[in-house]
C-alpha cells in the first residue's frame, strides 16, 4: 500500500510539475490557444483516482466481510447490511468525483 501511494504521488507531482515550470511565452501561447484540453486531463485523472481508490476500498471491504461470514456463518445476515451500506458510500464518493469531473468538462 505505501509503495501505491508513492507511486501516485510520483505521477501527480510529474503531472504538475510540467505546468509549474513553464516559462511566462509558454503561458501566453497556451492562454491564447486554449481548447480545454487541460480540464480534459484534469477530470480524466481525476476520476481514474476515483475509480481506482474505490475499487480498491470496495475489494477490501467485500473480503473482511466475507472473511467475516467464514470464520461465523450465522453472522451472516448482521454482516451484510452494514456492507451493501458501506460499499454504496464508496460509490457515491465516486459518482461525486464523475459529477464534479462532469461539471470542469461542460464548464457548469
Amino acid at each position: 500500500m505505501k509503495k501505491l501511494v508513492q507511486i501516485v504521488t510520483a505521477i501527480t507531482t510529474l503531472c504538475v510539475a510540467g505546468s509549474a515550470f513553464a516559462n511566462e511565452a509558454a503561458a501566453e501561447v497556451a492562454t491564447k490557444s486554449y481548447d480545454g484540453a487541460g480540464i480534459a486531463y484534469a477530470a480524466a485523472i481525476a476520476i481514474a483516482i476515483a475509480a481506482f481508490g474505490g475499487a480498491l476500498g470496495q475489494g477490501m471491504g467485500i473480503k473482511t466481510a466475507l472473511e467475516s461470514i467464514g470464520r461465523n456463518p450465522s453472522a451472516a445476515g448482521k454482516i451484510t447490511t452494514p456492507m451493501i451500506i458501506g460499499l454504496a458510500m464508496i460509490e457515491s464518493l465516486v459518482i461525486y468525483a464523475l459529477v464534479i469531473a462532469l461539471m470542469l468538462v461542460l464548464k457548469l
